[in-house]
């Protein structure tokens, strides 16, 4: 399951996401998990699913790198619907002593479910179509407001990269460290909660010594290079808009207007 987690990653292609400006992507990225929880009825939702399913289609990458990132959220998706389906009003469909499901219940655990699945593939989709040094110029430029603010903007987007980057790193560090340990006899699986516990940590020691090597020997390979934040570098590739981008914020834009007035002249079903 560690193996599974997408964040981070990227896949080099040449669809027609993969060459949009990448602050485009992280916008409108953001714009449309906004949308998300805004919509209140299964007709916004409906229109905010096959909109994500458009993007992941139009990505051209494989669908089962999408769904096999999901599987690391899984438990968290099914865990989160099934309390939400104890909380709502409205018609009550199963009732135990005190506990009910209600008709409100169903709805706010499947609008749940859905929020999170299409949270976690528009995420996956921006890292997936996005690379780490496009990922910190489109962050910087982002946030270069903040610099009337004194705020080291360079500084930020290059901690955030960084860490981004090294999210797959640490996950397979963790794999090795574990088979190693299973290898030698550990047993991680079995025994109560706090049994799992303690077997955690001669997988945890060594993981955080090996990340403290990583950012020491990353800290050494930049100081060897002469790197003293963002004043006065220059860029290899510099970013600009093109027209598609200027049409898929159009788009985007009326879309969101959609999902409004389906809000507005459509009755809510989250209660």
């Amino acid at each position: 399951m560690i193996r599974d987690v997408a964040l981070g990653q990227y896949i080099p292609g040449k669809s027609g996401i993969h060459r949009m400006d990448p602050r485009v992507k992280i916008s409108l990225t953001f714009l449309f998990i906004i949308f998300l929880f805004v919509g209140s009825n299964y007709a916004s939702m409906g229109v905010m699913t096959v909109l994500v399913a458009g993007i992941l289609l139009a990505t051209g990458i494989p669908l089962r790198q999408y769904f096999k990132s999901l599987k690391a959220v899984l438990f968290v998706v099914i865990f989160t619907s099934v309390l939400n389906l104890f909380y709502g009003s409205g018609q009550v469909l199963v009732q135990w002593g005190v506990m009910q499901i209600t008709e409100g219940g169903v709805n706010r655990a499947v609008f749940i479910a859905l929020r999170i699945v299409c949270l976690m593939l528009l995420s996956a989709a921006l890292t997936f179509t996005t690379s780490p040094t496009e990922l910190t110029d489109a962050i910087e430029r982002l946030l270069k407001p903040l610099k009337i603010f004194h705020v080291k903007v360079h500084e930020i987007a290059m901690m955030m990269t960084i860490a981004l980057r090294f999210v797959p790193t640490l996950l397979e560090e963790t794999d090795k460290i574990m088979s190693a340990q299973k290898a030698r006899g550990a047993d991680l699986e079995s025994g109560g909660l706090m049994q799992r516990v303690k077997a955690l940590i001669p997988i945890l020691i060594p993981l955080f010594v090996s990340a403290f090597r990583r950012a020491y020997d990353l800290a050494m390979a930049m100081e060897c290079r002469c790197y003293h934040g963002g004043e006065g570098r220059t860029r290899m590739k510099v970013l600009k808009a093109k027209k598609s981008d200027a049409v898929a914020v159009i788009g985007a834009l009326l879309l969101c207007a959609g999902v409004i007035l389906l809000n507005i002249f459509l009755p809510g079903t989250v209660r």
